[in-house]
Formats: structure tokens, C-alpha cells, sequence
């Protein structure tokens, strides 16, 4: 599947409408990443892991349930990542981006809803519900952006993609207040525990997500369709063959591919601890409230740490500054083998909060300087594949060691060497020299024409 061609239509889409309705459609997009990061704060994040491993270990031992989560966020990221390019080509080919966008909204908000409505021991029951819930999540976010072209000019899509993750980072956070009060209080919201609280705050951020999508099924226009043509039952493998493409190309690139390897590594380390933090801390006993609200931490200082760690790149370079967050993160994971208390986890928390956001932004501006400007968007089609295929080992591997050793504590050190090597392989990156290969196939390809 051409991107490039995909792209052109939705901007035709842009182009049609007046400048009050593309501000209402810009408004209407952003307003999905509102309604959607619920789900990534305090469903994936914050909430659901602990109270995962306190109805799972009614039945079996900590570090059994700590394993089980593991394999299940690996397996649902496995899923998304081969359904994601092959939802966004039918998409593309039937003209229906937002109406697949709608469905996966109703089938990820029923998922979570289910989660509220889960028996007390049903931890089984909770892991389907889950997984309908983020392949649903993480597929509709590759129709979202897709459909950033038709609501934006060239020169806007910056300007709104930032103002989109901005919205989506408030929205969260206050949802996530709200979530943290309803459990570290529950009587005062007139509930009778936390347990209660928690499928609440399941169900909110259910209806949350639901209604906050209805603006953007209103006011975001549909891209034409640039692939009718296509027949469906080549869509798959044309999809897949031009990720095949893709990589085959990027194999010429020696920096790019370098650099992908790289970010691959320390990517998934940094993947992992996002998705283990909060049942590593279940399984050593750290209460739910301090699980909780340290997350809602990572929230209120991400923000501006990530603006300073702008702010050193533009000092030191980013590939330096990326260093530095890895090398923060190879502190983290040996931190977490000799944590033990709750304010030790909220500790652990804030550096998180200063190394992730910035180390995740630069690296992919740093991606987007290896690549040439003409096949951008099939090279951030095959980014967000590999990301999350390669972000499958580490919960693996962590599940698999947290049985062996018959608790999470010794897991966190398998993170190191993905911090190492991807740290080490960075610094044989040469980003001029691969910013000017990229350069130079743009021209070629320009002279081909």
C-alpha cells in the first residue's frame, strides 16, 4: 500500500473545507486523544495491574500472576502489531477510516467496561477483557492518525499532532486524579472499598472514551479513498510485501538500520517497565494507593521534563541527550532490584517521569532525520510495526524469569543489557552522514521521476 497516495487524498480533504470547519475538525481530532489516553493512563498504566494481581493471587502466588501479565501484554501487543497495517489498508481501501475507528471505540470501551464487570475471581475473564480492550486501543490509534491529513494543511500538521498528545496527557492526568481519589477514599464517594473504586474507575474511563469520540465521528471529514481499485484479497499481502520492502531498503541505510536496531533494544526495555512497574510493585506488597498515585506523578512531571530534555538537545544534540535517558533507565532497572517500599516505588516513579517522555521524543525525531522525505510516511508505517514486534520480547522475557526465580525481583535486571546494548549501538550511529544518504535518495528518486 502506498501511504504517500493515501495521504494525499485526506489532505484533498483538508483543502475542501473553510477555515471554521477545519478548526472544529482539528478540535473535534484533538479531542480523541483526550478520549482515548484514558485508557493508556489508567487502565494499562496506573490501575489495572495491581488490581489484576490482587484477584489472581486469591488463586496462585504473586509471582505467578506477575508472569501471567507479562505474557498477556505480550501476546496483545503481538496481535496489534500484525492486525494494525493490515485494519489501516482495508480502511484506506473501502473509504471507511472512521467508521473502523468507531468499531474498534465500541468494541475497546466494551472490553473495558467488562473489566468493571468482572467476577471476583475471574482473573481469566479479566486478561480476555483486557486484550479485546488494547488491540482494540492500540488499532484504532493507527486509523487516528491517519486521519491527522484531512483535518490539517502540511504546514498545521505539527502544530496539531502536538496540540492532539497535549490534550490526551490533560485528559488523562485529571481522569487519573479522579481515579486515585475514588480508591485512596472510597467512602467518601459513598463506596464500600477500594476493589469498588477500581471497577468504577473501569467504567468511567469506558463512557469517557465512548463519548469523547463522538466529536471527531461528527466533524473530522473522511479521506477519499485511494485504493478501490485494490482487490481485497491482495490487500494483505500487498501490505505486508511492502513492509518486506521497506526493510530491505532500510538494510542499505547502514546508520538508519543501526539506529532502528538501537531503538528496538532499548525501546522494549523502556516498554517493559511501563507495562510491569505497577504489578512488580503488587508482588512486593506496595499498596494499591501508592501504585496509583505515583503514576498520576509520572503525569504531572513528564511534561516539563520533557521540555528540558528539548531544551538539552538543543545544547548537546539529541543522540546525546537519548543517551542520557538511556543510561537514567540502566539506572532504573537496577534501582527496582533493590526496591522494597512504597516510597522507594515513588522514587523509582519520578525518574521514570524524567527520562521517558524525552528519550521516547527524540528518538523518533532522530528516525525521522534518517529517512527520506518522499517515502516518510511507509518508513512510520514500518516504525510503528517493528516497535511493537520488538516490544513483545521484553515482557516475555521478564514473565519468563519472574517464574524461573519464582519472583519479579531478578526480572528487573534483565532490562540492563537492552539498555547497554542499545546504548552501545547508538553511539555507532552517524546521524549526519545518514542524514545525508537520506537526502541523497530523495534526489535520486526525484531525478527518476
Amino acid at each position: 500500500m502506498d501511504d504517500r497516495r493515501g495521504a494525499l487524498g485526506a489532505h484533498a480533504s483538508a483543502q475542501a473545507q473553510g477555515p471554521r470547519q477545519r478548526v472544529r475538525a482539528q478540535r473535534a481530532w484533538c479531542l480523541y486523544d483526550w478520549a482515548n489516553s484514558v485508557f493508556a493512563t489508567s487502565v494499562v498504566a496506573a490501575i489495572l495491574p495491581p488490581f489484576f494481581a490482587s484477584v489472581a493471587t486469591r488463586s496462585m502466588p504473586a509471582h505467578q500472576a506477575t508472569a501471567i501479565w507479562g505474557y498477556a501484554s505480550a501476546a496483545a501487543l503481538a496481535v496489534t502489531a500484525v492486525l494494525s497495517p493490515l485494519t489501516g489498508a482495508i480502511a484506506d481501501r473501502l473509504g471507511a477510516r472512521k467508521r473502523m475507528l468507531f468499531a474498534c471505540v465500541v468494541l475497546g470501551a466494551s472490553g473495558t467496561m467488562a473489566l468493571a464487570l468482572v467476577p471476583w475471581h475471574g482473573w481469566a475473564l479479566m486478561l480476555a477483557a483486557f486484550g479485546i480492550a488494547f488491540i482494540a486501543f492500540a488499532t484504532g490509534n493507527v486509523l487516528y492518525d491517519s486521519l491527522l491529513p484531512a483535518v490539517a494543511e502540511p504546514a498545521e500538521m505539527d502544530t496539531v499532532s502536538s496540540r492532539g498528545f497535549a490534550w490526551g496527557y490533560i485528559g488523562g492526568g485529571i481522569l487519573l486524579a479522579v481515579h486515585v481519589a475514588l480508591i485512596l477514599w472510597p467512602k467518601r464517594f459513598g463506596l464500600p472499598d477500594a476493589d469498588a473504586a477500581t471497577r468504577v474507575a473501569f467504567a468511567t474511563t469506558a463512557i469517557w472514551w465512548f463519548v469523547f469520540t463522538l466529536p471527531l465521528m461528527r466533524d473530522v471529514p473522511e479521506p477519499l479513498s485511494e485504493h478501490a481499485s485494490v482487490p481485497a484479497s491482495r490487500l494483505a499481502a500487498e501490505t505486508f510485501g511492502q513492509l518486506a520492502r521497506t526493510l530491505a531498503q532500510i538494510r542499505r541505510s547502514p546508520d538508519l538500520l543501526t539506529f532502528l536496531v538501537a531503538f528496538w533494544l532499548y525501546s522494549d526495555g523502556i516498554g517493559t517497565i511501563i507495562k510491569m512497574a505497577t504489578i512488580y510493585g503488587a508482588e512486593l506488597g506496595i499498596g494499591r494507593g501508592s501504585l496509583i498515585g505515583s503514576l498520576l506523578l509520572v503525569q504531572i512531571l513528564a511534561a516539563p521534563a520533557s521540555i528540558a530534555f528539548g531544551h538539552l538537545a538543543g545544547r548537546i544534540g539529541a543522540q546525546r541527550t537519548v543517551l542520557i535517558g538511556i543510561a537514567g533507565y540502566g539506572c532504573i532497572s537496577l534501582y527496582a532490584y533493590f526496591l522494597h517500599t512504597a516510597w522507594q516505588f515513588w522514587v523509582m516513579a519520578a525518574m521514570v517521569a524524567i527520562f521517558q517522555g524525552g528519550t521516547q521524543a527524540l528518538s523518533r525525531s532522530m528516525f525521522a532525520s534518517l529517512v527520506p522525505r518522499r517515502q516518510v510516511s511507509e518508513m512510520f508505517g514500518f516504525y510503528s510495526v517493528s516497535e511493537k514486534l520488538a516490544g513483545v520480547l521484553g515482557p516475555i522475557l521478564f514473565a519468563v524469569v519472574t517464574q524461573m526465580a519464582h519472583g519479579g525481583r531478578l526480572a528487573t535486571l534483565t532490562l540492563l543489557p537492552m539498555f547497554i546494548v542499545g546504548g552501545w549501538l547508538l553511539t555507532r550511529v552517524n546521524l549526519l552522514r545518514g542524514a545525508q544518504r537520506a537526502q541523497a535518495l530523495d534526489e535520486s528518486g526525484a531525478a527518476g521521476r
